[in-house]
């Protein structure tokens, strides 16, 4: 029994490095969205036209204005997580922004982000590689020597990850010492609340 408490004592004290993982969260998140918001960004036009044409694109309505707004969610947002700065606050419109991406473009192709070998498009892909390495391994080396080639699927995987991940932060926050929210919240939030409280008190007292 004294082992049994002296390992669970022993785990309770990780606890004092809980603002890890809001940290690794955010951390992660970040060049996510900076590349995706600073690539829309560079090709607005582009985006647009995708956001709003229906026959090869999203085809959503008012799509100039979605476009900047999930641009500038995304690079402002990256931004902001990376310095713990309104974290809960902008994990918002990119939780939206990310059931519109499941929604509109992964959804109809699965669950998987990379195709699986059993996927149909996996064994083609490996069809054609078994073939380049036969006839032309030379080419077949230069196309595999930085990697593995593999077959995107497509699917809402990554869209649900970031989705879980910023429903996580948005929570629980950017987490303690790491974060501009957790020095802000104690300069001034809490400053506030008291000074609220005493004028509260205050003012019970008169009536």
């Amino acid at each position: 029994m004294n082992y049994l408490l002296m390992a669970q004592g022993l785990l309770d004290r990780t606890r004092r490095l809980d603002f890890l993982w809001p940290l690794a969260l955010r951390l992660y998140l970040v060049p996510v969205f900076w590349m995706s918001g600073s690539m829309k960004l560079q090709h607005m036009d582009s985006t647009i036209e995708w956001f709003g044409n229906a026959e090869w694109g999203l085809g959503l309505p008012f799509p100039a204005l979605l476009a900047w707004l999930a641009a500038l969610s995304e690079a402002g947002g990256a931004v902001l997580l990376a310095a713990g700065l309104a974290v809960r606050w902008i994990s918002i419109p990119l939780l939206v922004t990310m059931v519109v991406a499941a929604l509109t473009v992964h959804w109809d192709y699965g669950w998987l982000a990379i195709a699986d070998q059993g996927m149909e498009s996996s064994r083609r892909l490996a069809g054609l590689l078994d073939w380049l390495s036969r006839e032309h391994p030379g080419r077949y080396d230069y196309v595999t020597e930085l990697g593995t080639p593999v077959m995107l699927n497509n699917g809402i995987e990554f869209a649900a990850t970031y989705f879980f991940m910023l429903l996580a932060l948005f929570f629980h926050g950017g987490g303690r010492y790491l974060s501009l929210d957790h020095w802000i919240h104690h300069a001034v939030i809490l400053k506030l609340q008291r000074q609220h409280t005493g004028a509260g008190h205050a003012h019970q007292a008169s009536v």
